[in-house]
């Protein structure tokens, strides 16, 4: 079926995305991916297979999630639903017994709902989906699946989870990205043990590109392509600084990739806002099955369907150190999002922001060039490591410049007002700021481990 601009017939909508036979979904997801350094988004890495789905499907361009981090970014997009209220916002997390994810909306309507590859998640009971594989898409696994599932004529939900680009970057071809010609961001200080890293980092990425390539080859072996739904993501940013482990743009903002065949427009874009507690009502909502109640995300098909330009009018933000590898004892962050400016709130900025990547090779280069008495190094550690309390950041003007308009008078409204929103937000989260981060260790699976020896 050909695209149909939606001003043809309004009743065209229901009919087109309810058809007879259910679509499979695919969901492909990265590790610790900065999606800006994507070619599909300007970046530098070679990935072939996502300027392929670009031409085939829809580029979302403002597409956000909830923590940058990996446990709860995954119980976070399996849920829809953010981080505090299902109890998952540490990393090394578990959900509350009782929540339920897309397994469990999906499998009473004959799916098969798989994962292969990269878990991260916990109980069983709120993920009980077909396993295969541990840190990387097995896939002689979703060989099978799809091959079974195409014989039995029963549709399937595949969530291939890869390990890349996380650290250790020792995957790919580094050969493609020499140091010397490699483009660092504006917020890096320039040492060659960054650009080191970053050859190897940008190398893990087209690794991944092409574990992407593989499964789309296998829709095509089974043609399976035409009636699949194909979202690929970025996750949140790499382990260098002011990615993951911040709310700034390169730790929240992900890539967000979709293709369904004469559902959505090829070569298509969107600027509206979304997130991944969206992905799980926005899937339901394609196949055809009721959005139950409580989930914090909302369907964005009306984008998919083109025939809606925005959908969320803000996003949200939460990060805590508390329990994650040479984390501080704590640090909590919360953020609100809207197009035209970001709220930052530090609740302890009188402590000392640590986390892996400031033990990592690349900051200790910045941290040595700091001590030689560069000031431009010795500017961007101290900010890594000391945020003030409040930050306020127009978008797309330069976050990393630094130029935080919280005490600006001009700008004292908005600041108000995303403040509001924000504290609202968490109330209805059940946040409570700083008491909910000192609880953090009571929310990880070691925690839980631990409270059980008690018992």
């Amino acid at each position: 079926m050909k695209w149909i601009p939606f001003l043809f017939l309004p009743a065209f909508f229901s009919l087109a995305f309810a058809a007879p036979d259910k679509p499979n979904i695919v969901f492909i997801n990265a590790d610790d991916l900065t999606h800006s350094d994507l070619s599909v988004y300007g970046g530098q890495a070679k990935t072939p297979n996502f300027d392929r789905l670009a031409g085939e499907g829809m580029v979302f361009r403002q597409c956000f999630q909830a923590a940058p981090m990996c446990s709860p970014t995954r119980h976070n997009l399996y849920t829809g639903i953010y981080p505090v209220k299902t109890g998952a916002y540490p990393n090394h997390t578990f959900a509350k017994e009782g929540t339920k994810s897309i397994v469990h909306y999906l499998q009473p309507h004959g799916y098969r709902v798989a994962l292969s590859g990269k878990r991260h998640i916990s109980p069983e009971s709120v993920f009980p989906f077909e396993y295969s594989g541990q840190k990387n898409p097995d896939m002689e696994a979703i060989e099978k699946l799809m091959a079974e599932s195409k014989e039995a004529d029963t549709p399937f939900c595949l969530f291939a989870c890869s390990n890349e680009p996380h650290e250790p970057w020792n995957l790919g071809d580094a050969t493609q990205y020499p140091p010397k010609e490699i483009k660092l961001p504006p917020y890096f200080i320039d040492t060659p043990a960054t650009r080191q890293g970053m050859s190897k980092y940008l190398a893990e990425v087209t690794y991944y590109d092409g574990q992407v390539g593989q499964i789309l080859d296998l829709l095509d072996k089974y043609s399976l392509t035409e009636n699949t739904i194909v979202m690929v993501s970025s996750e949140q940013g790499n382990s260098l600084p002011f990615a993951k482990w911040t709310l700034y743009d390169p730790g929240l903002q992900t890539a967000l990739l979709v293709r369904w065949p004469g559902k959505v427009a090829e070569g298509s874009s969107t600027d509206a806002m979304v997130e991944y507690t969206d992905v799980v009502p926005t899937l339901l909502d394609a196949v055809d099955i009721e959005i139950p109640d409580g989930l914090d995300g909302k369907s964005f098909l009306p984008v998919l369907a083109g025939e809606a330009t925005e959908h969320k009018e803000y996003v949200y933000g939460i990060m805590t150190t508390r329990g994650i590898n040479f984390g501080s004892e704590n640090f909590g962050i919360r953020s609100i999002r809207s197009k035209t400016h970001q709220l930052i709130v530090n609740f302890t900025p009188e402590v000392k922001f640590t986390n892996a990547c400031s033990k990592s090779e690349e900051f200790q280069s910045w941290v040595r060039r700091a001590e030689s008495g560069k000031k431009r190094a010795a500017k961007f550690v101290e900010r890594y490591h000391y945020r003030p309390p409040v930050e306020l950041y127009e978008v797309g003007n330069g976050w990393h410049k630094w130029n935080n308009l919280a005490d600006s008078a001009d700008h004292s409204e908005i600041l108000r007002d995303l403040q509001g929103r924000l504290d609202s937000w968490m109330k209805e989260q059940g946040d409570l700021g700083q008491e909910t981060e000192m609880a953090a260790l009571e929310h990880q699976s070691r925690g839980k481990k631990k409270k059980g020896k008690k018992k």
